[in-house]
């Protein structure tokens, strides 16, 4: 099922067909790509005029009964499943795509590039119908974009610029590629410079069309204190208001925890449970315990928030929960999927309150293995509420107040990290990957704006949260999968080959391989372009490049990622290498079919965690719940999930939650990655003419990417600007190569640059290069 919510139509081909539907169908069957115009069909029947009209009566009614599907331009298709697909278009600044397939057909991996002169009208995230014109071997494709299903920009936001005839609006998101023209009148309040909301009213229809609208929204000037997240949260569509059925049902709801439902639940409250999370949260998901069995091995019991108790399945509560997909977490707000009243009251573990649980109690021996466990529906009352900070101080530092403050859970504690380092090591002993790469924490004033960079702290107390949740997860999937119940997996595909040999070219100018040539190690490394100029080539260099791939016939599983990851540990190089390898791989999504978590090195993982803040764990909780009720029907009790009773998610709805669920997830990193780096903006907006210490992190024939020490900010050095020489881009190894002299710009090269410039409509900041340092020969 597509994301517009209709089935794919059936390839219909009855007997029983009248001979004009069979004759135009062999026709269209025979053109190129299955399609066929109007006027191509009726020159080849060689008809009259009347029979012209009977033609197009006949494909209409085909398409009505799904065996056609009619495209722009009176021509008509056969919808087969291995041509066509739909999906998500993204759209590169240079005019590419690539469709993102809501069900991939059959031998086709990975997403299908849409060279610039196929992408037609389809704009930034729009649902389309895209044919398979080209299957190059390897199971990659290439095609174009033949209907627009659904149209994803409805509002566009922008900054508004008056002109004499037209204003137009720049839209945020440079991927929409043109401005939108609003004719006088229709600009509402707006005045040059504004940032605004804009009412698309016509789409590009063809050649020479251009996008028009009309402001709906004034949101403030740039700078204005909120205005970046107003922007964020109406460019990535995310709902900020709970609609009124929601309100309505959490002003009538009994949000308490009644006496009748602890009675009937597994009693943790005598259990020395905690929570441990940041200095800042306020949704408490998970509490922990862990105790010593006689036998040696460790009971360690994960206790999450039943928030399927509260959100009854189909509710207006849940309906919003599923739209909204995930919480999205800004450096200064938070939008929940939940409302307060459930997110931050009744379903967060806070300490000294009872709690609705759904636990796991989980036997583990000296191996790291789990040799036993069970699911609970419990009650717990969290004995305290621990932060990261405080528990690495008791573990790490020996603080004795610390120490004191928390001493009948100190020994606890050293459990706890024993296990962590246990599991920790048996992870990493089947090739889990850990990228444990230091990070921004921002820090802002009142209105909101960036006053400081930080590098953000990780220590025992993450890692023992981090072992324990990941355990959770797994040992939750391996018991779904072997109820043999349908439900919603956390997979991670393996990496695309060509992206893998991509960054093996760049790795050996380092003295690295990523995993090792099954035939000759000394054959020629391939030599392919990025993914767009390589689609793009023509077919002889296409191939050529292809069979130097299958020549190097390199075999990568997550233990080489981990194994070259613990090579760069601490080097030069570890962190261009590292960010690199994460590029190199595919991005984890939720599917009702199991393909295994690659980046865990695990065969079957799923998300069960956290259902306050994500909506594929809520669906895990129901289906988890509900067997447990139909293994103990006297014990239901009176909770939203008995409401399903003899009914489980069917995997048709359960693909279109996990497409949902992946969309969401997706639209809410990108929000919170660009917000991040519109404040990053803002900041490097004050320091213009000072100069950093940096590292070369990525090359292109624009220029060279330079990271600042200690600021986790990027800038462009722009080659026009490198006046040292005549520069340009060799892509083997990576380099900016001088003509004239032969100096040499290279990947983790060390430079002093200078703040030129901040950029806001590319939203970058511009750097040049001190004299005096930089090239080598």
């Amino acid at each position: 099922m597509g994301s517009s919510g209709r089935p794919a139509p059936k390839i219909i081909e009855s007997p029983d067909m009248e001979p004009l539907e069979q004759t135009l169908m062999r026709l269209i069957k025979a053109s190129p790509s299955q399609i066929g115009s109007f006027r191509q069909l009726s020159r080849q029947l060689d008809m009259g005029e009347a029979a012209r009209r009977e033609i197009r009566s006949v494909l209409n009614g085909m398409v009505k009964a799904g065996v056609l599907l009619k495209l722009k331009g009176n021509r008509y298709a056969v919808p087969s499943r291995q041509s066509l697909v739909t999906g998500r278009i993204s759209i590169h600044r240079d005019g590419y795509g690539f469709v993102i397939p809501d069900k991939r057909p059959p031998r086709l991996e990975g997403d299908v590039f849409i060279p610039a002169r196929h992408v037609g009208e389809a704009m930034q995230g729009d649902t389309v119908l895209a044919t398979l014109e080209r299957r190059p071997s390897g199971n990659r494709a290439e095609g174009r974009i033949l209907k627009i299903l659904h149209r994803r920009n409805a509002t566009v936001v922008g900054q508004f610029r008056e002109d004499r005839h037209f204003h137009r609006v720049m839209p945020h998101d440079f991927r929409i590629g043109q401005d939108i023209l609003i004719r006088e009148g229709d600009q509402g309040e707006a005045v040059d410079g504004k940032i605004v909301n804009v009412e698309i009213t016509r789409f590009p229809g063809g050649a020479g069309q251009s996008l028009r609208g009309r402001v709906v929204e004034v949101l403030g000037s740039p700078g204005d204190m909120g205005v970046d997240i107003e922007i964020m949260v109406r460019k990535h569509q995310i709902p900020m208001e709970f609609p009124a059925s929601v309100l309505e049902e959490v002003r009538d709801g009994s949000w308490q925890v009644p006496a009748a439902e602890s009675g009937r639940r597994t009693d943790f409250r005598r259990l020395p449970v905690v929570t441990i999370d940041g200095e800042t949260a306020k949704d408490f998901d998970d509490a922990v315990h862990l105790e010593r069995l006689e036998n040696g091995h460790f009971r360690l019991g994960v206790h999450i928030a039943d928030v399927a108790h509260y959100v009854a399945r189909d509710s207006p509560l849940d309906r919003e929960a599923l739209r909204r997909g995930t919480s999205v977490y800004f450096p200064d707000r938070a939008i929940p999927m939940l409302p307060e009243e459930l997110s931050n009251g009744i379903c967060s573990l806070k300490s000294g309150e009872d709690r609705l649980t759904l636990s796991v109690l989980m036997e583990i021996d000296d191996t790291g293995e789990v040799q036993d466990y069970r699911f609970h529906e419990g009650v717990i009352r969290s004995r305290e509420r621990m932060t990261y900070t405080a528990v690495a101080r008791i573990l790490l530092d020996r603080d004795p107040s610390e120490c004191a403050r928390y001493a009948a859970l100190v020994s606890q504690f050293e459990r706890m990290r024993e296990l962590a380092l246990l599991l920790h090591g048996k992870r990493q002993q089947r090739g889990s990957i850990d990228f444990d790469l230091p990070e921004a924490e921002l820090t802002l004033d009142e209105s909101g704006s960036l006053t400081d960079i930080l590098q953000s702290e990780r220590n025992i107390a993450h890692r023992i949260i981090e072992e324990f949740m990941l355990l959770a997860n797994e040992v939750t999937a391996r018991h779904l999968r072997g109820q043999r119940l349908p439900f919603l997996y956390r997979i991670h595909e393996s990496p695309d080959p060509i992206k893998v040999l991509e960054f093996n070219r760049i790795a050996m100018s380092f003295g690295y391989q990523l995993g090792a040539p099954t035939g000759d190690s000394t054959a020629a490394v391939p030599r392919v372009r990025d993914r767009a100029r390589f689609r793009g080539r023509g077919a002889r260099e296409r191939g050529r490049d292809l069979r130097e791939l299958r020549a190097l016939n390199l075999k990568v599983t997550p233990r080489n990622y981990q194994e070259l990851v613990n090579r760069i540990l601490g080097r030069p190089e570890e962190r261009i290498l590292s960010y690199l390898m994460l590029r190199s791989m595919k991005q984890a999504c939720y599917s009702p079919r199991n393909r295994g978590h690659f980046g865990l090195a695990s065969e079957c993982y799923t998300h069960f965690t956290s259902p306050i803040r994500r909506y594929p764990d809520l669906i895990v909780h129901r289906i988890l719940k509900h067997r447990l009720h139909q293994d103990d029907p006297g014990n239901a009790g009176e909770s939203a999930i008995t409401a399903d009773a003899g009914r489980l998610y069917e995997p048709e709805s359960l693909e279109a939650m996990a497409l949902q669920s992946s969309d969401a997830e997706r639209r809410a990193d990108e929000a919170e990655r660009e917000l991040i780096e519109l404040k990053k903006l803002e900041f490097m907006a004050g320091k213009l003419g000072e100069e950093y210490e940096g590292t070369v992190v990525h090359l292109t024939r624009e220029g060279m990417a330079v990271e600042l020490d200690e600021l986790f900010v990027e800038g462009l050095v722009r080659i026009e600007t490198l006046e040292t020489d005549d520069y340009r881009l060799r892509t083997r190894p990576l380099s900016l190569v001088g003509r004239q002299f032969g100096t040499v710009f290279r990947l983790g090269q060390r430079l002093r640059v200078c703040v030129d410039r901040i950029d806001r409509f590319r939203r970058r900041v511009d750097l040049s290069v001190v004299p005096g340092n930089g090239a080598g020969s």
